[in-house]
């Protein structure tokens, strides 16, 4: 089996509706596992930054699919949930990125692991952090990100909407 943690994160309409639905088709998917996940976290948006504030939080899943079908079931959640891609870095319903795949260095065209840009977002380091506190060596402080809401377990954000 392999784990994978993503970081999902929504500026548009109701952010944490639009993460809870991204967890939730997550673990309704027949080859992945939810097996943790972070608190939710409000940040400034970072590159182009007139718009609104991001929730993100950071998954682990355990999963039987290949980076590249990972992939695949990410970006047709982010469609199934109305992400349009017009400005880079811009605003989005639902954003899901792979930052780790077990150990794995991969670089294509259309994937990168791990994230190229992972280590200087706060809003991945911190909940990345969070639940999985032995990935990440170097201390960092909080860098303007505010923990928003203290989720209790999976299980909020995998009864959300059934």
């Amino acid at each position: 089996m392999n784990i994978a943690y993503l970081s999902i994160g929504s500026n548009i309409g109701d952010r944490l509706q639009h993460l809870t639905e991204a967890v939730r088709l997550l673990h309704l998917h027949d080859e992945i596992e939810v097996t943790g996940i972070s608190s939710v976290y409000e940040t400034e948006p970072v590159g182009y930054t007139n718009q609104a504030n991001f929730l993100n939080l950071v998954v682990r899943l355990e999963t039987s699919l290949n980076p590249f079908e990972l992939l695949g079931v990410c970006q047709g959640i982010e469609n199934d949930l109305g992400r349009v891609r017009e400005i880079r870095w811009g605003p989005r319903t639902v954003d899901l990125d792979i930052l780790l795949y077990n150990n794995d260095n991969i670089e294509s065209e259309n994937l990168t692991v791990p994230h190229p840009r992972m280590d200087e977002r706060a809003f991945v380091l911190v909940p990345l952090m969070e639940i999985a506190p032995n990935l990440v060596g170097v201390p960092i402080d909080d860098g303007g990100v505010i923990r928003w809401r203290k989720v209790e377990g999976v299980e909020h954000f995998l009864n959300e909407g059934k």
